[in-house]
């Protein structure tokens, strides 16, 4: 392939367009561009490199393998499914949306680690955006503390390339060991993995932004640092042990969150355990089942996000307490939430059934009962939070006082319905997911015992929900999370350097303009100088850095 074909250029171009093109035009570009992306990632041929020359380092943006198509088909295909979703959404975040599309392939096919760290923080400030365009005072909170944990993940991250690049490791992207500077690498990775404890920003923000951008959030972020620990860490013990945490504790504060956009927040993280466990396995299994839930995830999960923010933009209302019997005004909403619903909860039928089975397959096979216990018992919890609780509380039970909902918009219903689709169509048809995994597949997910033993734990679920609904009814409360200890700490931070970072700024004020013999006008807001100033810097230390990357042999 050339450098000019690589899939996330249409996304960029794109991105660029929308910025410019009168606002009737700019809502179809990023379609195109969608179209052309899947159309590129679904044509790449394993084993061809596309490399671009940069202040004499040869970057390898684009190397295909397998892991990395599926990675980069489901980025380019879920990012028009959003784009269509959010059709009547701001410029803003027809941006944003392309530009965290376009990083999530670039991630899924970097060769080599300054272009992975370039897609990775691209995606963060993408993110960044996206939160924002909740419109509200907590969506401007939440996204500035998103942005400063994967500043700090980031960070992190470069750490670690520049330490193992710089102590004669390959400048390509390949497997670590999970010491020295791979341990850098592995907590910036785990950030964006949303790994316990360092989880609290994704329930924090995802939940705060428009019900679009909800809907982008939660593809890119999550799934691209599990393709990266899987391209990097696979095989790694610790890996397992922090997947089945993510996996229960997910579960758990799911079934005590009344907002439900956070309450799928929390099933992001659980899920997300599933495939960094199949990735700590190692096996071919496993490591096919964590890319193939990987890519199972992003639609029903997705699906679900769409369905919520249905809910969202109709009613104006988010919280289990405030909702309740809207399935006789919403009846496709509710059915298409279901079908993402009873996916993740691996019902027959669906693409999470073919892909979630995978990993928990891996761990019998490895002879690992135990962890394919936890994960069964944490498939319970999902069926019993996503698949009852949610849909109990929202679309059914005791209707509340809430106003006729107003319609759901066409594009959010296409959307919907493309997605719900598509779920039905890779979990009757699994070949043709697992077609396109690194390892081949001998692994038939609809034997009579696995297809009756999945039916056996739905019903004693719904049984158990039936019995001790009152216990796991909705409450008004606040879930206290790990957020709020780097809350804390960060105030306190906050509180003491900003003093000392405002008098920098203002000797670098000073300095510059004096230097340049320039006059500030009285009526020119000074923070805006000092953030301009203070986003120079921030640059200027971002340009050493990948400076550094490019000239250490």
């Amino acid at each position: 392939m050339t450098e000019w074909a690589h899939p996330a250029w249409p996304y960029l171009a794109a991105a660029l367009l929308v910025a410019v093109l009168p606002r009737p035009i700019a809502r179809l570009v990023p379609l195109a561009g969608a179209a052309l992306s899947l159309a590129l990632a679904w044509t790449l041929t394993a084993g061809s490199e596309a490399t671009w020359s940069l202040l004499g380092q040869t970057l390898v943006i684009a190397r295909v393998d397998a892991l990395g198509r599926v990675f980069a088909v489901i980025f380019a295909l879920f990012g028009g499914l959003a784009l269509v979703y959010a059709l009547d959404a701001s410029r803003r975040l027809h941006v944003a949306g392309c530009v965290a599309a376009a990083a999530g392939v670039a991630i899924s096919l970097a060769g080599d680690w300054i272009t992975l760290y370039a897609a990775w923080e691209l995606l963060a400030v993408a993110s960044f955006v996206i939160i924002l365009d909740g419109a509200t005072a907590p969506a401007r909170a939440a996204a500035l503390r998103y942005l400063l944990v994967h500043a700090t993940g980031g960070a992190l991250l470069l750490a670690g390339i520049a330490w193992h690049v710089g102590s004669g490791g390959s400048v390509r992207v390949g497997p670590l060991a999970a010491g020295g500077a791979g341990v850098l690498v592995l907590l910036g990775f785990a950030v964006n993995a949303a790994i316990p404890p360092l989880h609290a920003w994704l329930t924090d923000a995802y939940p705060e932004s428009s019900p679009g951008g909800s809907v982008f959030l939660s593809a890119f972020a999550t799934k691209s640092a599990v393709y990266a620990l899987a391209r990097v860490f696979a095989g790694e013990e610790i890996l397992v042990w922090a997947g089945v945490t993510m996996a229960l504790y997910g579960v758990v504060f799911a079934m005590l969150e009344n907002d439900i956009r956070r309450l799928l927040g929390y099933h992001i993280v659980s899920q997300v355990g599933y495939m960094v466990t199949g990735v700590g396995l190692g096996t071919a299994l496993a490591v096919n089942g964590a890319a193939a839930h990987a890519f199972s995830h992003i639609l029903y999960k997705g699906l679900m996000f769409m369905g919520t923010g249905a809910v969202l933009a109709s009613t104006g209302r988010r919280r289990l307490t405030d909702l309740g019997g809207l399935g006789a005004a919403m009846p496709a909403t509710f059915a298409l939430y279901m079908v993402g619903a009873f996916s993740i909860s691996g019902a027959p039928l669906l693409n999470g059934f073919v892909s979630k089975s995978l990993i928990v397959a891996g761990a019998g096979d490895a002879h690992r009962e135990i962890v394919a216990g936890l994960l069964t018992l944490a498939s319970v919890g999902t069926f019993l939070s996503v698949g009852l609780k949610l849909p109990y509380y929202t679309f059914l039970g005791s209707a509340r006082d809430v106003a006729r909902p107003a319609p759901v918009p066409l594009p959010m219903v296409i959307a919907m319905s493309a997605t719900a689709a598509l779920c039905v169509v890779l979990g009757v048809a699994p070949r043709l997911l697992y077609a396109m995994l690194p390892h081949d597949v001998a692994y038939e997910p609809y034997s009579a015992g696995h297809v009756l033993e999945s039916l056996e734990l739905l019903v004693a679920t719904a049984v158990i929900f039936l019995l001790l609904r009152g216990v796991v009814r909705a409450r008004a409360a606040v879930t206290c999370d790990a957020d709020r200890l780097y809350r804390r700490a960060g105030g306190l931070i906050v509180g003491g350097v900003a003093p000392l970072v405002a008098r920098a700024a203002a000797w670098m004020e000073s300095g510059v303009t004096a230097a340049a013999d320039v006059r500030v006008a009285d009526d020119t807001p000074r923070v805006s100088a000092r953030l301009a100033y203070a986003v120079l810097v921030s640059v200027a230390v971002l340009g050493v850095g990948l400076a550094v990357l490019m000239v250490t042999p």
